[in-house]
């Protein structure tokens, strides 16, 4: 996402839309992306600085690791803010910055049950599992003849 310095004006200028996902190259880690990047940026210029803040959107498709299934994420970045120096280019491409935030914001350990309405097959597996051993932990102790 390329930015034309002379089309901001000095009260700033906002910027609303998509673009093409900025994380193509993580579909060997598992994390694909499963539409464009939303963005709603305010920029600025300011004393040979480019200044930037809104918020970003990235659906992305992600393997759970605890049921090992793919589920879509969407990764949101609320307050994205940029302030970086000018060194004479015509344009600035904010591409690597919206990028850093997005990969920064990405779950190390996704789990599909993350978000409220899904459960996840794991999950439901453990939970059946630890009500059997308890019944048989208690079991052990109801057979101990206690002196009083």
């Amino acid at each position: 996402m390329k930015v034309h310095l002379k089309q901001i004006p000095p009260e700033g200028l906002h910027l609303e839309g998509k673009d093409d996902c900025l994380i193509p190259d993580l579909e060997s880690e598992g994390v694909r992306c499963a539409g464009p990047v939303e963005y709603k940026l305010d920029i600025g210029v300011a004393e040979g600085s480019l200044w930037a803040n809104g918020s970003l959107k990235q659906p992305v498709e992600l393997i759970c690791v605890g049921c090992l299934e793919k589920f879509v994420h969407e990764i949101n970045v609320p307050a994205f803010a940029l302030h970086t120096e000018l060194h004479g280019p015509e344009t600035v491409d904010l591409s690597p910055f919206i990028r850093e935030d997005i990969l920064l914001n990405l779950p190390a350990h996704p789990r599909c049950d993350r978000e409220v309405g899904r459960v996840c097959k794991a999950t439901q597996a453990d939970a059946a599992r630890s009500e059997i051993e308890r019944k048989s932990d208690w079991s052990a102790l109801d057979k101990l003849e206690l002196k009083r």
